[in-house]
């Protein structure tokens, strides 16, 4: 990640301050500052709550970036270098979804709606997942990001097959999901979303599996 990007991240990070710091005069005084799982709001608070919420989402999101741009310091694993550009590029990532987020629920609070739209925020999710899919393929082994399974920590070539499989599916399942969020109606939302999650996360552990089991299989007959 070259400066401009380490200088944009930060600017990304505090944007959602300075927009509400832009419209602060038109946070009514009860605001919703939690939602339920459908987007309908299950808890108000003032505006020094509402504050105090955002500076949370804040804080959460230069912690994700300051361990994933870290991380690989600590990381025992011989590719931890190598790794360091590519955990960069999905903190980048993550800081923009936490972004995004963020400036959804600010929105939200002063446009008087009082239902957050859960059909875009689960699309952005999708796009996410896409996005995170598409960086998966070139991850090196290591401690904290990936399919970390036991025999794919300790078998590279296990986890490279593990990771490009789980990338194609990643890419292709996420795009889907932002895609029919878009169009189908709102109370599917959660069983879609979740329908085709599980396959994204249990296919690649149990191709890893198998891969594992084939090896293991192979090395006891020479």
């Amino acid at each position: 990640m070259n400066n401009f990007f380490k200088k944009l991240v930060w600017l990304i990070i505090i944007a959602p301050s300075i927009y509400l710091a832009i419209v602060w005069n038109k946070v009514p005084s009860k605001i919703a500052i939690h939602f339920d799982i459908h987007g309908n709001p299950d808890k108000y608070g003032n505006k020094k709550e509402f504050l105090f919420f955002m500076g949370i989402m804040i804080l959460v999101s230069i912690g994700i970036y300051l361990l994933l741009t870290n991380v690989y310091r600590i990381d025992p694993k011989k590719h931890a270098a190598d790794n360091k550009y590519r955990l960069q590029r999905l903190a980048f990532t993550i800081v923009v979804f936490m972004a995004v987020i963020s400036f959804m629920v600010i929105y939200a609070g002063i446009s008087g709606v009082v239902r957050l739209n859960m059909r875009y925020m689960f699309a952005i999710m999708g796009l996410f997942w896409a996005i995170i899919g598409n960086y998966m393929h070139n991850i090196k082994p290591n401690y904290f990001a990936g399919f970390r399974l036991p025999w794919t920590l300790e078998n590279e070539e296990n986890w490279r097959k593990t990771h490009l499989l789980a990338g194609k599916l990643w890419f292709v399942g996420g795009l889907l999901i932002t895609i029919i969020c878009l169009i189908i109606p709102i109370k599917l939302l959660i069983p879609f979303f979740i329908l085709i999650l599980i396959p994204l996360i249990i296919i690649p552990a149990i191709y890893s599996y198998v891969l594992y089991k084939k090896q293991k299989t192979l090395n006891s007959t020479n």
